[in-house]
């Protein structure tokens, strides 16, 4: 879990490219026996029945984590955004509730289809489009692995309403199409949405379709940002580095489900002689310092977002889903 750095200290993250392929494409047995790995050939990034294990074992970890509230638990199956927002919520669990959740109903994923993608080079990934016992909604979730050794992790999971799921582009096998980092025929390239995003909250502008992660939330900070006695701060970046690199696949219109994710502070800071109260038990649990004059709070954010098309009509993002969650927190 990534701690509060300050204003000052905010990290810088890469670009990292979704679809690269690597310079060697094959090597030579002692037998002298040519070994395909990938690296060039266009393969599909899983065998459906590998797929289905692979939901079945995040779900098996991740109910296991979620019921002794230990990140340790599902830490070989999480990985980039949840990894930060759910290892977080599990550590402020452990901390307020050591024994476990013992009200924990077991999270089950059933009707599970799965886009998977064909393409060269590591990493892969591909999505599985789930129904879930918690609501009525499509529980969508991102795996990716960066070689053939890893196990299969999670990296996004979000939940979209069942009209929302595009319709995904396929080869005549069945394969889906993945996107590039810097694919030109989007209106964004995936690995500018999350700077294009912090921008927006900064400024404002056309980039996005309005909704409740952008206007919304742009009118909302504006309304909190002064309150007698306090005021409040907003910082925004972009995380899509290593295993927070954005990914995405091809939907039918030409345009693209994008998931990407963005770094968040909010910094609250009283007046002379004004107290700042912490009632919220999970901020409470990952507070390093004493909120005397300032509250610093740190969040990680995964977005879904259909990426048009570049000139075919509305050219701007749509938000589909937005999972944040509190990883850091920081009293001065």
């Amino acid at each position: 879990m990534s701690r509060d750095r300050g204003a000052r200290g905010l990290r810088k993250y890469g670009r990292f490219a979704l679809a690269t392929g690597a310079a060697t494409a094959l090597s030579l047995t002692a037998s002298g026996c040519v070994v395909v790995h990938g690296e060039r050939e266009v393969l599909p990034a899983a065998k459906k029945s590998e797929a289905t294990r692979a939901l079945a074992g995040f779900l098996t970890a991740y109910n296991k984590a979620q019921k002794a509230n230990d990140r340790s638990l599902d830490a070989g199956r999480v990985t980039g955004a949840l990894a930060d927002i759910d290892g977080a919520k599990l550590e402020a669990g452990h901390k307020t509730a050591p024994a476990g959740n013992t009200d924990y109903t077991p999270l089950k994923l059933t009707d599970a289809k799965f886009a998977i993608p064909a393409k060269a080079g590591w990493p892969r990934w591909f999505v599985a489009d789930t129904a879930s016992n918690r609501d009525k909604n499509r529980w969508v979730l991102v795996f990716t692995r960066g070689s053939a050794n890893d196990v299969w992790q999670v990296s996004y999971l979000t939940a979209l309403a069942p009209a929302d799921v595009p319709r995904f582009e396929k080869d005549k096998d069945g394969w889906a199409e993945p996107v590039t980092a810097d694919d030109a025929a989007l209106a964004v390239r995936p690995q500018k949405l999350g700077a294009a995003y912090a921008t927006y909250l900064k400024s404002g502008g056309d980039t996005f379709a309005d909704g409740r992660f952008t206007s919304g939330l742009r009118a909302g900070r504006k309304k909190n940002a002064s309150k007698p006695g306090l005021a409040r701060q907003y910082m925004d970046e972009p995380l899509n580095s290593g295993d927070h690199a954005p990914l995405g696949l091809r939907t039918a219109d030409g345009g693209a489900l994008v998931f990407f994710v963005t770094h968040h502070y909010e910094k609250q800071t009283a007046a002379q002689g004004v107290n700042i109260t912490v009632n919220d038990p999970n901020i409470k649990a990952l507070m390093t310092g004493d909120p005397k004059q300032s509250l610093t709070m740190e969040f990680v954010s995964n977005q879904a977002v259909l990426d048009p098309a570049k000139g075919s009509g509305d050219q701007r993002v749509t938000f589909l889903s937005k999972v944040a969650g509190l990883t850091a927190a920081k009293g001065e």
